[in-house]
């Protein structure tokens, strides 16, 4: 793989373990990761739940295992793509170009604090301040919100469009005390849909079997 992509003008870092990736991702600007979920003894699974929660690089998850409980559970977790062992490297090449042509590389700047003009964006008319913890009516009114239904429409803001299961929504709220299986994040999103009233449940799609999806457009706002 190296070789193919090296050979095609990208630049390749490897890494031979979790611990190996996160020193590199902290290092080194990476556009996207490969990700093997067959680590030995680390899990590639619980590896791409702690990329998430800490970053927005691109991940197509490489698997031998012919379960699709393994895929589902992988995307769901924020993944952008899967190629399964045995695969011809010219398709590995063709859905990296894919996956970063989407994603443009977007990254979440979780390692450095936001500054305001960073922290406030706008959806369905809607204005959000993440650093202010302050969210605007499209009439300009505040609508006031509990620390736990903020934190929540935050996570959702970070990433529009994406499917997320329940378990990744928990990971994402952290400081929070969740059950992973009780209703409590549904509860919360039946809240946070009547804060924001009107369609709300056009918002936040319940995708059935799955999880959520925050389906509007989310753009910054610049200073």
């Amino acid at each position: 793989m190296r070789n193919c992509f090296e050979a095609e003008g990208y630049r390749v870092s490897e890494a031979a373990s979790g611990d190996d990736l996160f020193t590199l991702v902290q290092s080194t600007h990476i556009d996207l990761i490969t990700l093997d979920l067959t680590l030995g003894m680390e899990s590639g699974l619980e590896i791409a739940r702690k990329l998430r929660a800490e970053l927005e690089i691109p991940i197509i998850m490489v698997t031998g295992k012919g379960d699709l409980i393994d895929r589902v559970v992988g995307l769901e977790l924020g993944a952008d793509d899967y190629i399964a062992k045995p695969f011809h490297l010219r398709e590995m090449l063709a859905r990296v170009r894919t996956v970063l042509r989407r994603t443009q590389g977007a990254r979440r700047a979780s390692v450095t604090p936001l500054s305001e003009s960073e922290a406030r964006f706008r959806f369905d008319e809607w204005e959000l301040n993440l650093t202010k913890r302050d969210l605007r009516a499209p009439d300009g009114t505040p609508c006031h919100l509990t620390t736990a239904e903020f934190d929540l429409l935050a996570v959702f803001i970070k990433r529009p469009g994406h499917v997320l299961s329940r378990e990744a929504i928990m990971d994402q709220l952290k400081g929070h005390d969740w059950a992973a299986n009780d209703r409590a994040i549904d509860s919360q999103i039946s809240r946070l849909r009547k804060r924001l009233g009107g369609d709300a449940e056009s918002l936040i799609k319940t995708i059935r079997g799955v999880g959520y999806s925050f389906s509007v457009k989310v753009s910054k706002i610049s200073t």
